[in-house]
């Protein structure tokens, strides 16, 4: 397994070996240990940008994850997911609003961005349901109890 995190923001402090070993956690309960992903840390004016470029949405957003196991040459590599993309500052509002603490919610949307990565989509309203429920058994799984 690899993972690569950066934290390209300086919004709040963040530790980045605990983000490396919880991600670690989280591909060994997807049964993904040998997988790889990066992760990257950024404020929303870094997220917008993203978004915008990539997604034609002009505004922050929590988290975005970029398979590399999609289009042509999706099977090339198969062990390399992709890229995980985190608002530090949308994680951190969205934390207070939930009343969670800051790394609960930074776990949450880690779980969030590699199911993304592993095909699931909750905007397809088939599938949020089930993405929902797979997040909220991860969850779980890694931290011992539920998050609403």
């Amino acid at each position: 397994m690899k993972i690569l995190a950066a934290n390209r923001q300086s919004f709040i402090d963040v530790d980045l070996s605990r983000i490396e070993r919880t991600s670690g956690e989280i591909l060994k309960i997807l049964e993904n240990e040998d997988s790889e992903i990066s992760l990257t840390l950024v404020d929303d004016a870094g997220i917008t940008d993203i978004n915008r470029q990539y997604l034609g949405r002009n505004r922050p957003t929590n988290v975005i994850a970029f398979s590399m196991n999609e289009g042509d040459f999706g099977d090339i590599n198969p062990t390399l997911l992709g890229d995980i993309i985190i608002s530090s500052e949308t994680a951190l509002r969205d934390a207070q609003a939930g009343d969670l603490s800051f790394e609960d919610e930074l776990d949450y949307l880690i779980i969030h961005g590699v199911l993304h990565l592993l095909g699931y989509d909750h905007e397809l309203p088939a599938e949020a349901e089930e993405m929902a429920g797979k997040e909220k058994e991860v969850f779980f799984k890694l931290k011992g109890y539920y998050i609403e």
